[in-house]
């Protein structure tokens, strides 16, 4: 039996179509992941990833709140609360956190699965840097976990360094990216 690879370039695009005139508008908004201490969560991704708050939502009658991260300017965010939720969800790749109240004070609380565990599924997200080795420097000083420095494993120039719930965050510069592939 043949060694498996991977798809060609040809093969990729032929499974492609071109995508139906009725989806121009559509955008990739959101990825959500669930946390369990919102005050920690908050405090990386704002401090340590340099993401402001966008927009925080409360649901009282099932116990959770969202808070949507993004890299966006303050003075782009609106201030009256109907327009922020507006303007919020037209951004562009945003993260949603989700906090079950609760959870921050459980000591039976079972971390969620990040998916790069047996059985491995969802993987991570990517934030570009304009300098990797300058960004993980930093990440270091401030006590960030890494899974992968960048000058470690076969791809030099990405690191991987885990959240405080443990998903993983690639760090990649898109030139570095050029020149690996």
């Amino acid at each position: 039996m043949a060694e498996p690879t991977g798809l060609s370039n040809e093969e990729a695009n032929a499974c492609c179509v071109e995508p139906d005139p009725s989806t121009k508008d559509f955008i990739f908004q959101q990825t959500m992941y669930r946390i369990k201490d919102p005050k920690v969560s908050l405090d990386f991704y704002t401090r340590v990833l340099g993401m402001r708050l966008l927009k925080k939502l409360d649901f009282p009658t099932m116990k959770f709140s969202l808070f949507f991260m993004g890299f966006e300017a303050a003075e782009d965010i609106p201030k009256d609360e109907k327009e922020r939720t507006a303007w919020c969800f037209s951004r562009k790749a945003t993260l949603e956190l989700t906090h079950n109240w609760g959870t921050e004070s459980d000591p039976n609380f079972t971390p969620y699965h990040n998916g790069n565990s047996d059985p491995r599924g969802y993987g991570h997200i990517g934030i570009m840097v304009p300098d990797v080795d300058k960004a993980c420097n930093r990440f270091e000083e401030q006590g960030v976990k890494f899974v992968k420095k960048p000058n470690d494993g076969k791809m030099k120039g990405i690191a991987f360094i885990q959240d405080p719930d443990g998903y993983w965050i690639e760090i990649f510069n898109n030139q570095v990216m050029q020149e690996l592939l």
